[in-house]
């Protein structure tokens, strides 16, 4: 008899795991309760260790646009390890993981690998920094660009602010080299390159705000960004570590038609593996050792058996036409989920770019901006939450974290996810 709880784990991870989660988003925090720990994970579907079958529609934060355990994903997995997990010198890999992505992305003339998306959009603002000689770097309320300590700040009152720490540790020195923008206002961003333009390092930004609900912006406001980085010399940096790879072979850049000067990547090209990327073109990425004075190293970099995972995942992706066939289902979605809504007598949207989506659960349109996110629309997301777990269907456990389809689903499971969606709304109004 199976005597193995999702509470007695989580009892026995809060005494040696600071919370209990080695990344807060795992926390149940916002919904109550203990996490549940996953035990197995196939295609569509996670197991959790008491038994529970949940059909998953967090997909890992982003990476498993193929699903859980692809059979060619393991299988290349199987074979890299088997020829040793690590090297600490190059391998063939590396280069023809780098091949793929530099051949897909807009403007992309080479790129470096690290280990996590955190790392790509550090190392990016460093190289921003090093080749322009400037120090200040522009965010966007909203953007979420991993945790290194200039990112890790949030706008204040007015249009723009200069950083303030979010998090304790960071100092406040060294936060106030960040601006922070709202997003989808030109005027604030006209305005701020007016004051301090030739300071200005770097912009960045992504393109598919996706942390902070799924905030979609005109092609005419990243059009300004594009334009006036390039009138000031300033670096523009697009945050494609979710929609790259997601949203199209060339991510949102190529949807938007619109070529940054850096990106960065990570969840996808790593196929379930810890991995991200920042590239550009090769006169700009020559500032980074051993080339140029831009210094960026790490021991796990090009770690082979995560270059084989990346490049099985991306020849899948190629082959499969995986991005239509994705927004085919994404179209189902719509077509399911909105009919659900405009039943409901509780407020929301569906927001859809190709396979990431999000319910946003407030009246008064579809918000383009942190801003414009009702602070009260999170309370009615706790049962919302719970009540879909107990229909076996997993999500994120924060009313702002968005959720991906990926290869695994059917037209079944989308289905099946409406019909627990408006069971869910049923509950919480009753």
């Amino acid at each position: 008899m199976n005597t193995i709880t999702n509470a007695g784990l989580f009892e026995r991870a809060c005494r040696v795991i600071p919370g209990g989660v080695d990344s807060p988003v795992r926390a149940f925090r916002a919904v109550g309760g203990a996490p549940y720990f996953i035990s197995k994970a196939k295609g569509a579907h996670i197991f959790d260790e008491e038994g529970g079958k949940y059909l998953d529609f967090m997909g890992s934060w982003g990476p498993l646009i193929l699903g859980h355990a692809h059979a060619e994903v393991v299988e290349a997995i199987k074979q890299a390890s088997s020829r040793g997990t690590t090297y600490g010198a190059p391998c063939r890999a590396e280069i023809e993981l780098a091949e793929m992505v530099v051949s897909a992305y807009p403007g992309l003339e080479q790129v470096r690998f690290v280990s996590s998306g955190t790392e790509a959009t550090m190392s990016a603002i460093r190289l921003a920094r090093g080749a322009t000689g400037r120090d200040l770097v522009v965010k966007f309320s909203g953007c979420y660009h991993g945790h290194a300590d200039h990112l890790l700040v949030a706008a204040g009152s007015g249009l723009v602010t200069s950083g303030k720490p979010s998090s304790a540790g960071v100092p406040a020195d060294f936060a106030a080299l960040t601006r922070v923008l709202p997003l989808n206002d030109e005027e604030a961003l006209h305005e701020l390159f007016i004051a301090e333009g030739e300071k200005i390092a770097a912009v960045i930004i992504e393109p598919m705000p996706a942390n902070n609900g799924l905030l979609l912006q005109r092609k005419e406001f990243l059009q300004s960004v594009r334009k006036i980085t390039q009138a000031h010399g300033a670096i523009l940096i697009f945050d494609e570590v979710i929609s790259g790879f997601r949203v199209a072979k060339g991510g949102a850049a190529s949807i938007f038609g619109i070529t940054p000067d850096l990106a960065t990547f990570g969840k996808i090209i790593g196929g379930g593996l810890p991995v991200g990327a920042f590239g550009g073109l090769r006169k700009l990425m020559a500032n980074m050792a051993p080339e140029g004075p831009v210094y960026q190293a790490g021991t796990l970099s090009g770690n082979p058996v995560a270059m084989a995972a990346g490049i099985a995942t991306l020849k899948v992706l190629e082959r499969e036409d995986t991005w239509s066939r994705l927004e085919d289902l994404g179209t189902h979605l719509d077509s399911e989920l909105n009919a659900v809504l405009e039943n409901s007598s509780v407020p929301g949207a569906l927001v859809r770019a190709g396979s990431i989506f999000w319910l946003s659960l407030q009246a008064g349109g579809v918000p383009r901006s942190a801003e414009a996110i009702d602070a009260k629309a999170g309370q009615a997301f706790k049962p919302f939450f719970h009540a879909l777990l107990n229909q076996g269907i997993c999500i994120p456990p924060s009313a702002y974290e968005v959720m991906f389809l990926s290869l695994a689903h059917t037209a079944d499971d989308v289905s099946q996810l409406a019909q627990a969606i408006r069971a869910a709304l049923t509950a919480i109004t009753t």
